[in-house]
């Protein structure tokens, strides 16, 4: 059953709650919602161990989108979820999800106990291609002139999803889904910050995040990708890194539920 909270700017959040034990929450990445990718079925396995908690962030599915966007309303969101799950939770991101969680857990008295964190789009080096200094504006410009189909083209080109992929992704439904969200792409760009310009990550960005985390990536991702996981979890003062073998960033729920279940229930 759909419920929301409303977030310290007014905006009303929706989430789902199920299963049962100590709370967790689910942060999306870029264009998902409960409708729509990984987490309902992360949630499926994880519902015996833990309360899950799904939302929709703030301009996607039944949530609400109150302008202007700040990277600090989106963790209000969340803050304001936690204090629906009691005050005291477990968090896990995926993604820019990964980033968004960590944003929030740097925040003092953020009441996120532990982390674990899959994939944040980071390319730290020169073993991948880093985005365009303009892509931001870009997408920005993309957005203002309604030409979503083009902001979700843009965005699929920068991730390095093939040009064949993309123009059969555009005859199905799921790309509908996909533009009826295409307006929170610069939100994700602006959570992930300057992770994707090839630079190291600044050692004090989450130096305030010393709860535990677990940072994961998959065995068959891209070297930039897993190199970046490996050095998030270097600068962040109380990681560990574990590699998925056989997942890439499309990780499937099988091979994280055991992992997650593990991890916060030690």
């Amino acid at each position: 059953m759909s419920s929301t909270v409303t977030s310290a700017d007014g905006t009303a959040i929706a989430y789902t709650k199920v299963g049962s034990g100590p709370p967790l929450i689910l942060v999306d990445g870029a264009m998902c919602y409960r409708d729509f990718g990984p987490m309902a079925d992360l949630a499926d396995g994880l519902a015996a161990r833990f309360t899950v908690y799904l939302y929709d962030r703030r301009g996607r599915g039944e949530s609400g989108d109150t302008a202007p966007y700040a990277v600090d309303r989106e963790a209000e969101d969340l803050e304001a979820l936690i204090a629906a799950a009691g005050g005291e939770v477990f968090m896990y991101g995926c993604s820019s999800g990964a980033a968004l969680a960590l944003e929030t857990a740097k925040r003092p008295g953020s009441g996120v106990t532990r982390l674990a964190l899959y994939e944040l789009p980071a390319i730290t080096d020169d073993t991948g291609k880093p985005w365009p200094a303009d892509l931001v504006s870009r997408t920005d410009e993309l957005v203002a002139a309604d030409r979503r189909s083009d902001v979700v083209k843009l965005f699929m080109k920068t991730v390095g999803t093939p040009s064949i992929v993309v123009a059969i992704m555009r005859r199905t439904k799921a790309w509908k889904k996909l533009m009826a969200v295409a307006h929170t792409i610069p939100y994700d760009y602006r959570v992930l910050g300057d992770t994707g310009y090839g630079k190291p990550f600044p050692a004090d960005r989450w130096s305030a995040v010393t709860q535990p985390a677990l940072v994961m990536d998959g065995g068959k991702s891209p070297e930039y990708m897993r190199g970046s996981q490996r050095r998030l979890a270097e600068v962040l003062p109380n990681a560990q890194h574990r590699t998925l073998p056989g997942q890439t960033h499309m990780v499937k729920a099988a091979a994280q539920v055991p992992v997650l279940a593990e991890y916060f229930s030690e």
